[in-house]
């Protein structure tokens, strides 16, 4: 049989002995527990020797338990990381999913929970896939809230309500109790919010998924606010774009790319997407990081710099195919993004 090695982490000495005796009453096969009271003296443990596994609480008073995994991650060393965290931790914790962590435990940690993580643990260090698939996983969690809120954004109803289909599966299989499945759905909402918001320059919101006496044994009304507040907010942006069901980026860029020649307006490209000019212009630029007019520009340049590496086209005719009427603008507008002007670049390129 092999033996796995563990360091636990927690700057609460009752909480870290108790850790320890339920890993211990799992009897599974974990040779040696070492105890650390910090984020730091756990890296100077994992320095003196490597453990399979470190089981640490996320918020502590030095170092808190992400910074702890970032630093096992950059260490490229082979050590599995669990955090664990209360409800009102859970989008805190969504950042371990960067930093390598492969399991997320809520606050109280009880035996049989504990146990199904060491199962996973094990089953991975081994090579092999665990069949256990009721643990609340930070990684799982993300990947589904990411794929609702692209829905949301891409105006994909078949595709948001497959996804939302899904979820509810996924959280259904956790055997957790309502308080407990509204908490995570509650939380679960204000990131799918957090990822529109990210995207969009008008903030998006949404009511605290409650649950009243009457629903109070029953998790089935909270999977139906959830469901009902992604709706509604897809309805919001579906509204907001008069209809249309493409992202408005990507949209206007192809627009842009396949018009190099004529002198589009921002209010011609916002009108063919059915959005105000105005913001029409600050989505563009929050999302690109660029204005309109430059990013127009740039394309025409960019293509102009292909077409001077073609021998037979004339410098002129290429002013012309990316919009340019004044040549003399042209070439000034090259030599300001290139630092040559198209005779120099031509030349630079063997080409008379």
């Amino acid at each position: 049989m092999t033996y796995f090695h563990m360091i636990i982490v927690d700057d609460e000495p009752i909480i870290r002995r108790g850790l320890q005796k339920l890993v211990e009453a799992t009897c599974r096969p974990v040779a040696t527990i070492r105890l650390a009271s910090s984020a730091e003296e756990a890296l100077r443990m994992i320095d003196e020797q490597p453990p399979d596994f470190v089981l640490t609480d996320i918020r502590m008073s030095d170092m808190d338990g992400l910074e702890l995994c970032r630093c096992i991650q950059e260490s490229q060393l082979p050590i599995q990381t669990v955090v664990i965290s209360g409800f009102g931790e859970f989008q805190y914790a969504q950042k371990s999913v960067s930093y390598g962590v492969k399991e997320y435990l809520l606050k109280p940690v009880n035996q049989v929970e504990l146990e199904k993580v060491l199962d996973k643990l094990i089953a991975q260090t081994n090579g092999l896939r665990s069949k256990d698939q009721s643990i609340l996983s930070i990684r799982d969690c993300e990947a589904f809230l990411v794929r609702i809120g692209e829905g949301i954004w891409n105006l994909q109803k078949q595709d948001l309500d497959t996804v939302l289909g899904e979820w509810r599966r996924y959280v259904g299989g956790l055997h957790m109790n309502v308080q407990q499945t509204v908490t995570l759905l509650g939380e679960s909402m204000q990131r799918v919010i957090q990822f529109l918001n990210e995207k969009d320059i008008y903030p998006f919101s949404a009511e605290p998924i409650q649950m009243n006496e009457e629903e109070a044994g029953n998790a089935e009304p909270a999977f139906e606010k959830f469901e009902a507040i992604v709706h509604g907010i897809f309805e919001q942006l579906l509204k907001k774009r008069k209809g249309k069901t493409i992202d408005p980026i990507e949209a206007a860029k192809e627009y842009i790319d396949t018009h190099l020649n004529q002198e589009v307006s921002l209010e011609e490209v916002a009108d063919h997407l059915g959005l105000n000019p105005s913001y029409f212009s600050q989505l563009f630029k929050q999302m690109t990081n660029e204005t309109f007019v430059h990013y127009r520009i740039k394309k025409r340049l960019e293509q102009a710099r292909k077409l001077l590496e073609i021998p037979h086209y004339r410098m002129l005719d290429i002013a012309l195919e990316v919009g340019y009427v004044d040549y003399s603008h042209f070439a000034k507008s090259f030599k300001k993004m290139y630092a040559l002007s198209p005779t120099e670049y031509r030349s630079k390129l063997g080409i008379d």
